[in-house]
């Protein structure tokens, strides 16, 4: 058995981090739904006859009610109100407070992890500056997932020691969508219009095809020769299909997000290698639900059917395999973790080395699991899981946050010499 340290920091949902977002969501990419137009037209007008001190003083009790729990907030409503009135056709109003006050009618505060909090991913953080010698400061994606079970990707950070002890970084006391800024039939693109910290954003569903939500980023940092960016798969929801889609960001200030074609793209969990093998880019993915394949590529967004793998082997594993994250690159060949279904649904991490040259070879697997429910936790939402979307390695370890029971957040570390010693 691997020695697996598990850390004593969890992240749990807390209700009380809110993000401003319209209201109510735009159907089919209008911002004000047909059925309530008469509604929206009501209050609109209403605000606009009012006197100036009424409105005034109507906007100062809204501000001084949440003015403290947003960033930049009466921007927001000033934003919101252009959006009504670009889609009801509206004239300008001259009044600032007016237009304020209007937007203010249609927003809302939504409690984007009041539910769970789980799956996570790590990159190394874009900046490096100011630490110790040995340290490392990382980025870590989440799944959280508000009322409705709507999921949605938001951002920790945080500092690895050199002998991979671990500091959170104590989040923003605000919240910030990021914010469509273009919208094509291929391709979203986002903005975080915030001066704060990462940990601040929020990624919220735009199109129909994500809806329901977006689930399990697999985030990884890809080197492209002197091209360096960050991308990761993650599943689009619609609320009835699900559909691979990817996500690429430079500075995680801007983000694209694009729709992939393919086979491939049609299920869930495929993740990305962090460099092209052979001039291609190349995917770990899971297209009948029970197999891992690889599946290689000329371009990011077209994916085909690929060759399998591995398949389920050992008991732990016996209904349904599958990958944990992006593959890690190191001397001995790519570290894949991946997870496990066993007997009453228990999810379990286990990993397996493939040849560095040839992805396509199997070294080694976990003959048992790495780590299981009943080392980390097995009560919550989803009870008997375990579940990471990527770790990474920082010196002589492995870094892994994992999801614990869909509901909260746990990390390891494991000697990555041990690891790899362990597989058959």
């Amino acid at each position: 058995m691997v020695c697996v340290n598990l850390l004593p920091q969890r992240l749990h949902p807390n209700a009380e981090r809110v993000v401003v977002r319209a209201y109510p969501l735009p159907p089919k990419g209008r911002a004000i739904d047909p059925s309530v137009d008469a509604r929206a037209r009501r209050i609109v007008e209403t605000v606009r006859n009012m006197d100036n001190r009424t409105i005034q003083a109507e906007l100062s009790f809204v501000l001084s009610d949440f003015e403290t729990r947003h960033r930049k907030v009466r921007e927001y409503f000033e934003a919101r109100y252009d959006s009504i009135a670009h889609d009801l056709g509206l004239t300008a109003a001259t009044r600032e407070a007016e237009r304020a006050l209007i937007g203010a009618y249609f927003c809302h505060e939504y409690s984007y992890q009041a539910a769970a909090l789980m799956n996570p991913s790590v990159v190394p953080h874009p900046d490096q500056t100011g630490l110790n010698p040995g340290e490392l400061r990382f980025l870590m994606s989440l799944r959280a997932v508000g009322e409705g079970h709507i999921s949605s990707i938001t951002f920790r950070e945080g500092v690895l020691s050199a002998d991979c002890d671990m500091q959170l970084v104590e989040p923003s006391e605000f919240a910030v969508a990021a914010r469509p800024h273009e919208i094509t039939e291929e391709r979203i693109s986002l903005i975080r219009e915030s001066d704060g910290p990462m940990n601040e954003t929020v990624l919220f569903p735009v199109t129909q095809a994500q809806r329901g939500g977006l689930e399990d980023l697999r985030l990884v940092q890809f080197h492209d020769g002197e091209n360096q960016f960050y991308c990761g798969t993650y599943t689009a929801w619609s609320g009835h299909d699900i559909a691979s889609e990817l996500m690429v960001t430079h500075d995680f200030h801007q983000f694209e997000l694009r729709r992939m074609s393919g086979p491939a793209s049609r299920d869930k969990g495929m993740a990305l290698f962090p460099r092209r093998i052979g001039g291609q880019y190349v995917m770990i993915g899971r297209q009948d639900r029970e197999n891992i394949f690889l599946i290689r590529s000329d371009d990011l967004t077209h994916w085909g059917e690929g060759e399998k793998l591995a398949g389920p082997r050992f008991p732990w594993e016996l209904i349904q395999i599958g990958n944990c994250g992006a593959p890690i690159e190191l001397e001995q060949g790519w570290l894949l973790l991946t997870h496990g279904v066993g007997a009453m649904r228990k999810y379990c991490i286990g990993a397996m080395l493939l040849d560095r040259q040839d992805p396509s070879r199997v070294l080694g697997r976990s003959q048992v699991p790495l780590l299981s429910p009943s080392d980390a936790g097995r009560e919550g939402y989803v009870p008997n899981v375990v579940y990471t979307c990527g770790a990474l390695v920082h010196g002589e370890h492995l870094f892994v946050p994992f999801g614990i029971a869909d509901s909260s957040i746990g990390f390891a570390t494991i000697r990555v010499d041990d690891l790899l010693a362990s597989l058959v």
